[in-house]
């Protein structure tokens, strides 16, 4: 593949698999990559299969499957930021397409099918929050990521779901809404006392537990305290369209209609409101061109135009998916990386700012 990609190079270009076990050898393998062979494009896993050491004393059977998922981002066993920071530095951005084959949901012993559908999204996500909500993309503010195939519409769902939560769990409305201070004890036990009958009797000692595991982290004894968007640096809803709009692409196949929601500007938040016609959830085509599920390779490029032709998408949005959001990711750290390649002028153009 290396061999036909460099004869081939004007169209084709070879990537460098990033191990991301710990951040040093994350970082000696990519430059390697870029320094050594010369390579300009990386992809990097979703996630590592993490042993839970309590599990260890129980036999490899047991230790093999009693694991997390560790996402370089949040709740991570190692600080990822060198790594994050080497990218920068070599003008590189991080690519990743992972399995979600075999987590908890995807476990079927008889459906192929039950374990596929929906599993690359799955790990995109799980990837995608963690890099939020550990705050990567408040710390490298240039650092753009792309998911490279699996749709968008659950970039679109994430990023919806992301304003929605922080309009109802964001630091401020927690003290005013939450605050277990507000509550009036004597009267809530004189209403169960009086209302609750039998159910209550002789219990009422135990209504604190009624949340369970979830009592402390929906309503905290000191809710003040609890701020699960400090380390993405969010502030205000608008910090997390920038924290992620313009950081997250989300590669989709050219016959996947569900791109229509990444860009429907009237739905998704800011949409309309922010930097006009740019500000969509940023898809780009990102075919698995090689895999039995596009048997025609040739049907590509006329299976992204029929979404236009059947109103699913309008010509604009076509060039975002086929050229802008492309361009914009690539070129963010490296401006050369298009050079050589047939369509360094389009690049160029799109540098100049002459497409848009």
């Amino acid at each position: 593949m290396l061999i036909f990609s460099v004869l081939n190079s004007d169209r084709l270009t070879p990537i460098a698999a990033i191990p991301m076990h710990t951040p040093e050898e994350a970082i000696a393998e990519l430059e390697y990559a870029v320094k050594v062979l010369g390579l300009k494009a990386i992809q990097i896993p979703g996630h590592i299969r993490r042993p839970i050491p309590a599990f260890e004393k129980y036999g490899e059977e047991v230790a093999n499957e009693a694991i997390w998922i560790d996402t370089f981002g949040l709740d991570s066993k190692y600080d990822y930021d060198p790594f994050w920071a080497k990218c920068v530095e070599l003008k590189v951005v991080p690519t990743t397409h992972s399995s979600g084959m075999g987590w908890i949901n995807r476990r079927s012993i008889s459906n192929y099918q039950y374990n596929h559908i929906g599993h690359f999204a799955s790990a995109g996500e799980a990837l995608c929050k963690s890099l939020f909500f550990g705050g990567v993309t408040h710390r490298f503010p240039t650092l753009k990521f792309a998911f490279l195939e699996g749709g968008a519409a659950w970039g679109a769902s994430l990023y919806t779901d992301l304003i929605w939560h922080w309009d109802t769990r964001n630091k401020d409305h927690l003290v005013e809404n939450n605050n277990p201070a507000n509550v009036n004890y004597e009267e809530l036990l004189e209403f169960y006392t009086r209302y609750g009958g039998e159910l209550v009797h002789g219990r009422l000692d135990q209504l604190g537990s009624g949340l369970g595991f979830h009592a402390d982290l929906v309503s905290p004894l000191e809710p003040g305290d609890l701020d699960e968007f400090a380390l993405a640096g969010v502030t205000k809803p608008e910090d997390i369209r920038d924290r992620f709009l313009n950081h997250f692409y989300f590669g989709t196949e050219s016959d996947d209609t569900r791109v229509a929601q990444a860009f429907n500007r009237k739905a998704n938040p800011y949409g309309d409101a922010y930097g006009g016609q740019s500000q969509r959830v940023k898809a780009f085509l990102g075919s698995d061109s090689g895999h039995w599920d596009v048997p025609d390779i040739t049907a590509i490029a006329a299976n992204t135009y029929s979404m236009v032709e059947r109103k699913i998408i309008t010509e604009e949005d076509l060039q975002y998916f086929l050229s802008i959001h492309p361009l914009e990711l690539y070129t963010s750290l490296n401006r050369d990386f298009f050079k050589g390649t047939a369509v360094e002028k389009t690049a160029d153009e799109f540098l100049a700012g002459k497409l848009s």
